[in-house]
């Protein structure tokens, strides 16, 4: 799963696999590096983005209702809320009980958004959300990436459509 701490993490692993690469072809090795320091650039770009994407939502506006539990990284390295009907996994059923459950809390705590993602099949969502009268805000990308051509086809691109995605949706 991405987090931050993993995208941090990736500058060292990618420390590592440069001076490989560099000892390696070391006619392209200052390409290596210039590489390099643009993708930790990027990482700490995409970061900052996400942090203010978050901050500029009301405390109340934090809260997420998507398919599974797949979005523990937000939440702790970005403050946001996840709920979901079923556990971890996209296999498992979720019980009438828990699904009450969460209409109840959508309602209690006027949550005005859920979340499909592209790895999970949408219709219990799309159903909480006729019960609930909430939107469809759009499609996150937990653990795969799109096409080469869809939103999330590399993962900096998945991260940054996801936080878009979630900002634009629970703001309004």
């Amino acid at each position: 799963m991405p987090t931050r701490r993993a995208l941090l993490t990736s500058a060292a692993v990618l420390a590592v696999s440069l001076a490989a690469l560099a000892q390696a072809d070391p006619a392209n090795a200052a390409d290596f590096h210039r590489n390099r320091a643009a993708y930790i650039a990027d990482i700490e770009t995409l970061d900052a983005e996400i942090r203010g994407n978050v901050t500029s939502l009301p405390a109340d506006r934090r809260v997420v209702v998507t398919s599974h539990d797949a979005f523990q990284y937000f939440s702790r390295d970005y403050g946001l809320e996840f709920v979901s009907p079923q556990g971890l996994s996209t296999e498992s059923e979720a019980s009438a009980k828990d699904v009450a459950a969460l209409v109840r809390q959508i309602r209690e705590r006027g949550i005005r958004a859920v979340f499909i993602e592209n790895v999970a099949d949408p219709r219990l969502l799309k159903q909480i959300a006729d019960e609930t009268g909430t939107i469809i805000g759009g499609t996150l990308y937990p653990d795969a990436l799109s096409g080469p051509d869809g939103p999330a086809a590399t993962f900096l691109d998945m991260m940054r459509h996801n936080a878009t995605t979630l900002a634009l949706a629970l703001i309004s």
